[in-house]
């Protein structure tokens, strides 16, 4: 299946899909059915540096940009995986690659890049206020050389194979700032020792079998050296991982609208109904084709994206844009590889409905298409604020 989009990574994507090729469809299933966390294939990820890409050389990482790790992404979702369990550690590197003191970059960076410390998590969203992210009620209130955490955070994933999370608290009530983003702070919380000490975490059962969990915060002391950049300018600082975790779930939608359309195209190929094979109805052919010409597109926005982020550009437009047609374009994917396999698609062995699964959750996670396009209208266009 041929593609579009211009591609200077071959290498890069065979290397991957001969490491995917070692966990079969089988192994991606069973974990599925399990919801259990596919330990071996992240390892094996950590182990061939592959979730070290934006970690720069001097600190045991690759030093590659956004549009590698977006590549990577793509590939685990294309050859049948799901980057959901690991991707966090790529699009939290931004956070901490950007705002960190060296001090903390030689603290974490090179663990992380061998594999003996996981960084996979992020809280930010909290119950009662979603994705209004500069009204979040945790607090951290600074205790001589400590910080005092209280609240609560919910849909927070992989806390439970990770070592360290990355935390935003409002450091300043909101009523004594100027402008409400101001007065937010990041923190980095070592898990080991945040959990059952202040902290306390409680699995949320789910559709796709995705780790994710809610977080309580009751008096959870941390050490002062743990706060991220400057105290107050947290949430400007969190703008560089978010444009990256958008920019990564759109490239990984990418990875699932391939795996769809090349999964219905065979399947309408070889099924055989009265007498002819499904794939020469219109009926059938054309939702494939239209999935695949919209895959297309997103990719093209993707890239761009990975282009201005790697630049230094502002990149927030396109990583929005990008993860709205990828989402979208998936979900059709995924829909016409159902409605394609029949009866078939809702078996567990054909891995359709798991994927199916996993798809859906990308037009309402990390941020939601309204949210986008509520974004699109006032920032690019111009138009009043809707919200």
């Amino acid at each position: 299946m041929q593609t579009s989009a211009p591609d200077t990574h071959t290498d890069l994507r065979d290397a991957l899909r001969a490491l995917c090729a070692q966990f079969p469809p089988e192994y991606h299933r069973k974990f599925g059915e399990d919801e259990t966390y596919p330990e071996e294939f992240v390892d094996a990820l950590t182990r061939e540096g592959w979730l070290a890409a934006m970690i720069p050389e001097e600190y045991g990482g690759s030093g590659l940009g956004l549009t590698e790790a977006s590549i990577i992404m793509e590939e685990v979702n294309r050859c049948g995986g799901n980057a959901g369990h690991c991707h966090g550690q790529m699009y939290n590197m931004g956070t901490l690659l950007r705002h960190g003191s060296e001090e903390q970059k030689q603290k974490y960076l090179p663990g992380i890049a061998s594999g003996e410390l996981r960084l996979q998590s992020m809280a930010v969203t909290e119950p009662t206020t979603g994705t209004d992210t500069t009204k979040l009620k945790t607090t951290a209130v600074k205790k001589g050389d400590r910080y005092e955490i209280n609240g609560q955070k919910v849909w927070i994933s992989r806390i439970q194979h990770s070592d360290l999370m990355i935390l935003l608290a409002r450091t300043t009530p909101l009523a004594e700032v100027k402008k409400k983003s101001q007065g937010l702070s990041i923190f980095m919380v070592d898990l080991k020792e945040a959990v059952g000490n202040g902290m306390e975490v409680r699995p949320i059962a789910n559709m796709p079998g995705h780790e994710t969990n809610e977080v309580f915060f009751d008096n959870l002391e941390i050490p002062a050296e743990n706060l991220i950049g400057t105290e107050g300018r947290g949430f400007y600082h969190i703008l560089d991982g978010l444009n990256a975790e958008r920019t990564l779930i759109a490239a990984e939608c990418i990875g699932d609208g391939y795996w769809f359309v090349d999964k219905a195209r065979t399947y309408a190929g070889d099924r055989m109904v009265f007498d002819r094979p499904i794939g020469q109805n219109q009926g059938v052919q054309f939702p494939i084709a239209r999935s695949y010409v919209n895959i297309e597109a997103a990719n093209l926005m993707r890239f761009e994206a990975c282009r201005r982020f790697d630049a230094g550009l502002d990149c927030g437009a396109q990583a929005n844009m990008a993860k709205l047609l990828a989402s979208e374009a998936s979900w059709e994917a995924a829909n016409a590889c159902i409605q394609t396999h029949g009866g078939f698609g809702f078996a567990r062995e054909y891995d359709v409905e798991r994927k199916f699964r996993e798809a859906r959750l990308y037009q309402v996670a990390p941020i939601s298409t309204n949210l986008i396009l509520s974004y699109v209208g006032e920032h690019i266009l111009g138009m009043p604020r809707s919200f």
